[in-house]
């Protein structure tokens, strides 16, 4: 299966890190549909790559994630569109400084979160994967190949900042129950986080924190790239860290140094499980 012959689907691919990947993934030959509840920003993205990797590469689709319908509809105008759905990289997300702009920094307070505010950012952030993996892997079972990549957060988010920390936290662990669930069936997953805050309108310009310290968008493209092409097959139950890939190292050797197991692992050693 060659990387022209592949489709991928970026969820919240209008901008930021989503826009990146899709960039980066459209680059290497792949097709992309961009799935956004951003209509305007979606289809003005779509045609700005078709209009240089040549017409009709990129779909844009606008839908929210956190609606089964739209999930559902978004994998089958994929594959009517393309043929098949490859690679999905679940990106899309609702981040702190929805709740106020300086969140970021001072962190939203048990008062401030009602149930209200906790079901939105678990339903953006937690069923929307959800939703998205059972709508595609059916497709990717049948066809023996497939790719599940989740933009999770830093292990120092998910231990200070909610709501957004706790259902980033959901999805990290899972990502460590698909893993193994699809092992051996061709379908991977895993998980690429940027590393730290990264300059996009995901935080506030009044977070506090200078953009020019902030990581770049464009560090997604070397490890989705590898990740979404079968270079990686077998590759399964990781989180990469895409700020520190070396994209001066060959793939294989920038992902043993970027890489390691979803989630904390060595905590499930000391469990006493009955026989």
């Amino acid at each position: 299966m060659t990387d022209a012959s592949k489709t991928a689907l970026i969820t919240g691919g209008a901008g930021g890190l989503g826009r990146a990947m899709a960039e980066a993934l459209t680059k290497n030959g792949l097709n992309a549909v961009i799935f956004d509840i951003d209509e305007e920003a979606g289809r003005r993205h779509a045609a700005e790559i078709n209009e240089r990797r040549g017409a009709d590469r990129v779909l844009a689709i606008a839908g929210d994630v956190s609606d089964e319908g739209s999930c559902n509809d978004a994998i089958a105008d994929c594959i009517d569109r393309f043929g098949s759905i490859d690679v999905l990289v679940n990106n899309a997300g609702v981040g702190v400084s929805s709740i106020r702009p300086d969140a970021e920094r001072n962190h939203p307070s048990i008062a401030e979160i009602d149930p209200g505010l906790w079901d939105k950012f678990f339903a953006v952030n937690v069923t929307g994967p959800l939703l998205m993996v059972r709508a595609a892997v059916p497709h990717m079972r049948a066809r023996g190949w497939g790719r599940v990549v989740n933009n999770t957060t830093s292990f120092f988010t998910m231990l200070r900042v909610l709501p957004y920390g706790a259902s980033k936290a959901a999805l990290e662990s899972m990502s460590a129950v698909w893993a193994k669930e699809l092992e051996g069936t061709g379908i991977t997953v895993n998980i690429l986080v940027p590393g730290g805050p990264t300059d996009t309108p995901f935080i506030s310009d009044e977070a506090g924190i200078p953009r020019d310290k902030m990581l770049k968008p464009a560090i997604m493209g070397p490890p989705i790239r590898w990740l979404a092409s079968t270079a990686s097959d077998g590759v399964t139950g990781r989180r990469f860290v895409a700020a520190s890939w070396d994209a001066g190292k060959d793939d294989a050797q920038a992902a043993k140094i970027a890489g390691a197991p979803i989630g904390w692992p060595e905590l499930a050693k000391t469990v006493v499980w009955p026989d």
